[in-house]
């Protein structure tokens, strides 16, 4: 069951006639109206709610390109995976000229549409890379391993036990670079720190997720690593701290949620746009938009832990932070399914 945005549910018939009637105006010709300023009609093909952390950060980043005037957007959420050939042929055969969405389940299928389409630009989440057969579908992912990298070092000061549980969705590439990533920041600052790591199997289960994280602190985790929702409320509930992933919450979190390895989605979209527009997009990879020296990731304000995270540890935070941003510094992308310790 996918629910639609109340713009996108206009019927075939309805978009027909704007058509029509677009292409009258278009044919008398308005003084001043300039064809390239028109924005571009984008639909987004979700398979959760607009609200989880990695679809919220690509529904921003739409809306702030729809305020600025950019483009037109429309999109679907909590689609099926069996659903979402469907609902991209429909926004295809409506006339969206940017599709967006997360294909991680369903691959084959989303490049069979693709195809089909020549004229409509795909910018999909995947863990492949762009197939010069299908040359109007990208790929992105959010490659945020430089904040996650950061947001180890903060980790590793903050642990006393040197235990840290970590639950993420599935053992998939876009979760484990992070997931190592974070590993390889806490250990330049903790060595000897021992790691609980456990996948939930599903992108949206908090109360999963919650239920594996109470077991690590039982373990003796004094802090989580949140890829998912759900595990910072045990983390709360129990008093230990928490890093997140993506998006930050630690306004709803002021006591628990120290630091958050933030992803933004804005300099993805925007390149893709800009290359709609002069109609010159193509089957590429995406990923690099999301490092930090691109503007992609960055780690979130220490906010209320900006007196409780050691000096010499945001010195180093900063230090290292300059360092990837002038390239100097490259932080490892590992795609590998990170292990306990």
């Amino acid at each position: 069951m996918h629910s639609n945005s109340s713009n996108s549910g206009i019927s075939r018939r309805t978009l027909i006639k704007a058509a029509g009637a677009s292409a009258a105006i278009a044919a008398v010709g308005l003084p001043g109206r300039l064809f390239a300023a028109d924005p571009i009609k984008v639909a987004a093909v979700y398979t959760v709610p607009v609200e989880q952390q990695w679809v919220s950060r690509i529904h921003k980043a739409a809306n702030a390109a729809k305020d600025r005037g950019d483009i037109e957007y429309v999109y679907s959420e909590n689609t099926a995976n069996n659903d979402y050939e469907r609902v991209m042929r429909e926004y295809c055969e409506a006339g969206h000229k940017l599709i967006l969405g997360e294909v991680f389940g369903v691959e084959d299928a989303a490049r069979a549409v693709a195809k089909d389409y020549p004229d409509v630009a795909f910018l999909m989440g995947s863990s492949f890379k762009p197939d010069a057969a299908v040359s109007n579908f990208s790929v992105f992912d959010n490659y945020i391993q430089d904040a996650s990298y950061l947001s180890g070092l903060v980790a590793g000061a903050m642990t006393k036990s040197k235990n840290i549980g970590m639950v993420g969705g599935y053992p998939i590439p876009e979760v484990n670079r992070l997931m190592n990533a974070f590993m390889a920041g806490v250990k330049e600052v903790a060595p000897d720190t021992k790691f609980q790591v456990a996948f939930i199997g599903s992108w949206f289960d908090p109360p999963k997720a919650k239920e594996t994280a109470f077991a690590q602190i039982d373990g003796g985790a004094d802090l989580l690593y949140a890829e998912r929702f759900g595990v910072s409320d045990a983390a709360k509930e129990k008093k230990v701290l928490a890093i997140g992933n993506v998006i930050d919450t630690q306004a709803d979190y002021p006591e628990t949620v120290v630091a958050s390895a933030l992803w933004h989605f804005e300099p993805t979209l925007d390149k893709a746009i800009a290359e709609v527009k002069a109609g010159t997009f193509k089957a590429d990879d995406y990923g690099v938009y999301s490092f930090m020296k691109n503007g992609g990731s960055s780690l979130a304000p220490l906010g209320t832990f900006e007196g409780k995270v050691p000096d010499d540890i945001k010195a180093k935070v900063a230090e290292k932070e300059k360092a990837i941003k002038d390239g100097s510094f490259t932080v490892e992308i590992n795609d590998a399914e990170p292990k306990s310790s």
